[in-house]
């Protein structure tokens, strides 16, 4: 009698073990893929649930090291910015979800700065300063890796 007792203790304890609880089925991760650029920085927005990486190429990082912060000619910088949520794999962590808008700021070999926003709603883009984002962006600091 004991055994059948704990052999159903054990089958009902398994299968409350195994419930499958989806809360972020709703949510779609959009993968970014930088094509030649390489990661540079990153950053969050605790206040707006953001983060952001920075990705560009060698031009770029060399622009980004200096102490000017003028982008050099034939700079390419891509910031993208994703909304965050909670990880329902692990309590206290945050993974990237929807994807807000992708900065891209370029420069031609005279040196004429490009800046354009995509996949952002016209309420945030009329909210940006050209000028302002491209500060901005050029005052990320590369990550250092060893």
């Amino acid at each position: 009698m004991k055994k059948i007792l704990l052999i159903i203790v054990s089958i009902c304890a398994l299968f409350t073990a195994c419930k499958i609880d989806e809360p972020d089925k709703d949510l779609h991760r959009v993968v970014f893929d930088p094509g030649n650029l390489k990661f540079i920085s990153t950053s969050l927005n605790t206040t707006k649930e953001t983060s952001s990486a920075l990705y560009g190429n060698q031009e770029a990082l060399q622009s980004l090291q200096s102490e000017t912060q003028q982008p050099k000619p034939d700079t390419e910088l891509k910031l993208v910015t994703w909304k965050y949520h909670e990880n329902p794999q692990y309590i206290g962590g945050t993974i990237t979800g929807e994807l807000l808008s992708v900065e891209t700021l370029k420069t031609d070999k005279d040196g004429n700065i490009f800046y354009q926003i995509q996949n952002s709603s016209e309420k945030e883009n009329n909210q940006f300063n050209k000028e302002e984002r491209i500060k901005y962006i050029m005052s990320y600091k590369p990550v250092v890796r060893p």
